[in-house]
């Protein structure tokens, strides 16, 4: 102990302030270089369309770099919140020592340089054969053993903290660079910075209460957030509330590390895994391509599962800063592997939209919202069951939008196709609705309503557009998901269409598209040619 307390009496901890500054630094310019990477080379290599043996060895080789500077830059951010945590905890030590010397000097004590606290005499010596001498000295001294156990546990606590902090670096492993197993490990490495610095995991909100993500999110300084999103992203990008960035970010990390892991066992991949792995590369694919694009065509993953036939939102734009938000709902046979193609109508919405707003598409954000189980075709898409099952999944994440959304109000128009019109409609019948402002049907067979004074949404607010030979509607309608929204009995509104099957509706320079734009843009449809 004599070591230690010299040591903790005198340290000065400006070597380690200095330190926390070089790690921040460098992980600053990890995080620029990675980014530059993505936004200046690798995106617009994508959207550019280069193809080939030369294209598949090329992006393996860039991403790779792309997933090594972004291992490092977690781990020199670990290393600076370890030194960070350790400096306070060691200053706190050191407060606590001191202290505890004032006090035992201020009552008289001596304290030797070894941190020993000497007892003091209260009563000259030469009187000890007096029978009070004893009881005065005792009296006395009757805080001795107090000033004692504090200075042992201020350097105890010291050695603890600069133990533990030596050991979580020691663990942070440096062949974390490695692509293939990097991002597991260095999310392993932040679990253990986390539990250092006192972060917990069961603090995390359990994503029923979108307004109380929020606000326990908001509540996090920087280096606790930077803290939650390495050391546990997927529990973080899957809470509504937060913010838009925040969550894109948290599922890219994940992303990348299940990537990394169908990589690995790639030879021996079952059928359920290598239809993930092509969905969550083609997706990853698109993200990528995004990132060199205008900021409101860029793409943000706010969630994605491998679970089932697997689920994944998309938003085109930011919602967090649109002034007009849709959330495109997909029905029938959609999965994880064909999710793109829902990327792509929503990219389609967005131009529509864009092009009777003054923003032109920079006030857009559209939504591919597929985190429900979608029905194949066979018995299941005949029933509610699937719709009822998500029904508040959907309207967490509408309320969720609110919640994150900066400024005035977004208007909000939720679109359902085929058997994503049931799930809309459910959603919007039950619990608090979708708070929606204009809802659009497509293809529908039914939205689980026989009304359409049932819905939260206003009724004239409420659009049905439907091809004259769209079989769903011809064959499903009227039958076991609620009556034929587009009677005119139902008490929605007509949206005229101009396209033909079940899934035309986003027909290239059709009128059914341009009246979908028209409505997310907060105008009224209209009939005849496009405009």
């Amino acid at each position: 102990m004599t070591e230690h307390f010299a040591q903790l009496m005198k340290q000065d901890f400006a070597d380690l302030d200095s330190a926390v500054g070089s790690w921040k630094k460098l992980a600053g310019a990890l995080t620029n270089t990675q980014t530059g990477s993505g936004r200046r080379v690798t995106g617009p290599l994508h959207r550019a369309g280069w193809t080939g043996t030369s294209a598949s060895y090329g992006f393996d080789a860039m991403e790779a770099t792309e997933s090594k500077l972004g291992t490092g830059r977690t781990n020199a951010q670990l290393i600076a919140t370890t030194l960070d945590t350790l400096n306070t905890k060691m200053q706190a030590a050191q407060r606590k020592l001191r202290a505890a010397v004032a006090d035992a000097e201020a009552a008289g004590h001596t304290v030797r340089d070894d941190g020993w606290v000497e007892p003091k005499q209260a009563v000259d010596p030469k009187y000890h054969n007096d029978p009070d001498y004893a009881d005065i000295q005792r009296d006395a001294n009757s805080g001795l053993g107090g000033f004692r156990a504090r200075i042992d546990a201020a350097v105890a606590e010291a050695e603890s903290a600069s133990n533990e902090g030596a050991e979580v670096l020691r663990q942070i492993d440096p062949f974390d660079l490695d692509k293939r197993y990097g991002g597991a490990h260095a999310q392993e490495d932040a679990a253990r910075v986390a539990a250092f610095a006192g972060i917990d995991k069961k603090d995390i909100p359990d994503g029923t209460d979108p307004q109380r993500s929020a606000d326990w999110w908001k509540g996090l300084d920087e280096e606790e957030q930077r803290l939650y999103l390495a050391a546990y992203p997927e529990q973080v990008g899957g809470l509504d509330g937060l913010p838009v960035t925040t969550r894109d970010q948290a599922n890219r990390t994940v992303l990348d590390m299940r990537l990394n892991d169908y990589a690995l066992r790639e030879g021996s991949l079952g059928y359920h895994d290598r239809s993930s792995y092509r969905g969550l590369q083609a997706m990853k694919d698109r993200l990528d391509a995004s990132d060199s694009a205008p900021e409101h065509k860029r793409l943000h993953l706010l969630g994605f599962s491998t679970e089932g036939d697997g689920r994944a939102i998309v938003a085109v734009g930011n919602p967090d800063k649109a002034a007009h938000t849709a959330v495109s709902v997909p029905g029938t046979d959609n999965q994880l592997e064909n999710f793109t193609d829902s990327i792509g109508r929503a990219e389609k919405m967005q131009d529509a939209a864009g092009e009777r707003t003054p923003g032109q598409g920079k006030d857009v954000a559209v939504i591919a919202w597929l985190d429900y189980d979608a029905p194949e075709v066979d018995g299941s898409v005949a029933t509610p069951g699937r719709a009822e099952d998500d029904a508040e999944t959907l309207r967490d994440f509408t309320h969720g939008l609110r919640v994150s959304h900066e400024g005035e109000r977004t208007h909000m128009t939720v679109i359902g196709h085929s058997y994503g019109s049931t799930m809309v409609g459910t959603a919007d019948s039950g619990g608090r609705g979708l708070d929606t402002d204009d809802m659009i049907v497509v293809g529908s067979p039914g939205l689980n309503v026989d009304r359409a004074d049932q819905l939260t949404v206003s009724p004239d607010r409420l659009w049905v557009g439907a091809a004259p030979d769209d079989k769903v509607i011809n064959w499903a309608a009227d039958k076991t998901l609620g009556e034929n929204p587009a009677d005119p009995a139902f008490g929605g509104q007509q949206m005229y269409v101009d396209t033909s099957g079940h899934s035309g509706y986003w027909d290239d320079d059709s009128q059914s598209l341009a009246n979908q734009g028209r409505i997310i843009a907060g105008k009224q449809p209209e009939g005849g040619p496009a405009s």
